[in-house]
């Protein structure tokens, strides 16, 4: 079975922040991502990770600068500025937060000027941190309508043209099911450039199980074809607790 990780942003919120470490370590879990760690100041993060024995597996970037604010938006044009202040930002919480991964989201346009955009503001990333690595993510367009990035066969495009070997593809389960009717011939397709993976039963995003995806055979096919990365549980429970969401796991 794959490496399973918890994402604290949507399980475990009927938990205080720094109380669903514990819960994710008590529910088996040793790795967990967040999605933005930025409202408390990083050091507390990072002794709940400590604490608990866990593993940050991944941030996303940028982080939004006030409440309701874009997600994203590497690849709006005439953002680029903000997007390398927000960046650098970013970078300082991974210098102590130390996740393996950060998910730069492209946010909300369209066009060549929003692609050439993307891509540069990647290339900057890359290159400004060469040693951290980062991930582009699809995401659907019923999720987050008028989304750059909103198929896989972009999200690989971009990447041709970022060239750099420190940016992968972020899978997801329900996004690339909602994208394109099947998420085990997304996975593949785009297996070679897939360097971390989330997973969610579509289309409603709750945990594996219901729905279009057969989630015992997308598991046995990741471990086949060799991939040996973290599969993050980012989904919305349907039960009020998340300890009563995980039989999918157990099993």
């Amino acid at each position: 079975m794959p490496r399973f990780a918890a994402n604290l942003s949507l399980l475990f919120t009927e938990l205080p922040y720094l109380d669903r470490f514990q819960a994710a370590a008590q529910a088996g879990f040793t790795a967990v991502e967040i999605l933005f760690p930025y409202d408390l100041a990083a050091k507390e993060t990072r002794r709940a990770l400590l604490a608990n024995g866990l593993d940050l597996v991944l941030i996303n970037a940028p982080p939004p600068n006030y409440t309701g604010g874009a997600p994203g938006y590497a690849a709006v044009p005439g953002g680029s500025a903000r997007f390398q202040s927000d960046i650098r930002r970013v970078l300082r919480y991974a210098d102590i937060l130390r996740p393996r991964f950060i998910h730069v989201m492209a946010g909300y346009s369209s066009g060549p000027d929003a692609f050439a955009c993307f891509v540069e503001n990647l290339q900057w990333a890359a290159d400004t941190a060469p040693d951290q690595q980062f991930t582009i993510e699809p995401l659907n367009e019923v999720s987050q309508p008028g989304y750059f990035l909103n198929d896989y066969d972009l999200a690989t495009e971009v990447l041709g043209y970022v060239d750099r070997p420190n940016v992968g593809l972020q899978y997801d389960s329900f996004h690339a099911q909602v994208i394109h009717g099947d998420a085990l011939a997304i996975w593949h397709r785009f297996l070679p450039s897939i360097v971390h993976v989330q997973i969610g039963a579509a289309p409603d995003r709750s945990e594996p199980g219901p729905g279009k995806t057969d989630f015992p055979a997308l598991f046995t096919t990741m471990d086949q074809s060799g991939y040996d990365g973290w599969v993050s549980a980012e989904y919305t429970p349907s039960t009020r607790r998340t300890e009563d969401s995980l039989a999918w796991m157990r099993h």
